[in-house]
């Protein structure tokens, strides 16, 4: 149960029952997602039971359930989107208000998951022999990251930094790769992170207190990157991204400061040099498929970013370890340990 990034801790609930259309998944692994320490986003609605990377097995079917059966092993998207309203129509599912109002229940730090109807109907991935729970934990923050590109146009020959090098900066760089960038540099503040963006497929990296547009032109023939891909929501990374586009090109922020820290956009040198601002959240149905054919594929490399496995009864000692930005990438829970 999360109160705060400094008291999260185990308590009781009953075990979930379950409807028609309905089904019980058996959590084996779940990964705390950078979001799910970012309190100006999660205290609104605590105390609740987080975990939106989930995967287990399913234990219980509900009447009228036919395409899934006891013993299937599952990842279970938390949010799925109608398909029908205007949003969806337009290709902005994760605008869609029933995305915003579909979860599975209590949350992914839990033995055990109720996985409404509709999730059922919509957001439900058999995991293909080979995937392991724990890899498959990667299928929902991978999706992201191929949504963010996606609609930023990542393609071949682009030069792209990324700014800030945690899970989720990590994936961008290797999903550029795989889109056919041309160089990849990435940043951070972290030494340690600065060493796993190089181990992870980034040609150069940038200490992000350096003067990042500066060194960029430096390691790109005088231009600046196409694709800005901003990982952090620390208001000095929007801020660099704002000087860091090459002309045309597009920054991305797949990550933003908190509400209240305004970052101020030159529009007129953007209106100049048509270079592109664009935001990301989530992701579709579209991208989770598409998630998890590349880690099907091994086109993504995902296990080595595993550092940290915990309990449930060390829930809380995981939270503050990736609250502390230390030297840790993807952090598990596994709530049958």
């Amino acid at each position: 149960m999360y109160y705060n990034n400094n008291d999260v801790r185990p308590e009781e609930m009953p075990k979930p029952e379950i409807g028609p259309g309905e089904f019980l998944m058996k959590t084996m692994a779940c990964g705390i997602c950078g979001s799910d320490v970012l309190e100006w986003y999660r205290l609104k609605t605590a105390p609740r039971v987080l975990g939106h990377e989930a995967t287990g097995v399913i234990a219980e079917v509900g009447a009228g359930v036919e395409r899934y059966s006891v013993g299937d092993k599952v990842f279970v998207s938390h949010h799925v989107p109608c398909g029908k309203c205007r949003y969806c129509q337009r290709g902005h599912h994760t605008s869609c208000e029933v995305l915003h109002t579909t979860n599975y229940s209590p949350g992914g730090f839990s033995e055990f998951i109720k996985v409404p109807k509709i999730n059922v109907e919509r957001g439900v991935y058999l995991l293909p022999s080979g995937i392991s729970f724990e890899v498959g934990v990667f299928i929902e923050p991978l999706a992201c990251a191929v949504r963010g590109q996606r609609l930023s146009g990542v393609g071949d020959g682009d030069t792209v930094l990324v700014l800030g090098s945690g899970v989720s900066g990590l994936l961008h760089i290797q999903l550029a790769k795989v889109h056919g960038a041309k160089r990849i540099i990435a940043t951070d503040l972290s030494e340690y992170k600065m060493k796993a963006a190089k181990k992870f497929g980034a040609n150069e990296v940038i200490n992000a207190n350096e003067n990042v547009p500066e060194k960029v032109r430096e390691l790109n023939e005088g231009r600046l990157a196409d694709q800005v891909i901003v990982c952090t929501g620390a208001k000095p990374a929007a801020e660099q991204a704002m000087r860091c586009a090459e002309r045309g090109g597009t920054i991305l922020f797949f990550a933003v400061p908190p509400p209240g820290q305004e970052v101020v956009a030159p529009l007129v040198d953007f209106w100049r040099n048509e270079i592109t601002l664009k935001t990301s959240y989530g992701a579709a149905p579209r991208d989770l498929e598409e998630s998890l054919k590349l880690i099907s594929k091994k086109r993504v490399s995902v296990k080595q970013m595993i550092t940290h496995r915990f309990g449930l009864g060390a829930a809380g000692e995981a939270f503050k370890l990736v609250a502390s930005g230390g030297d840790c990438l993807k952090v598990i829970i596994e709530p049958q340990k």
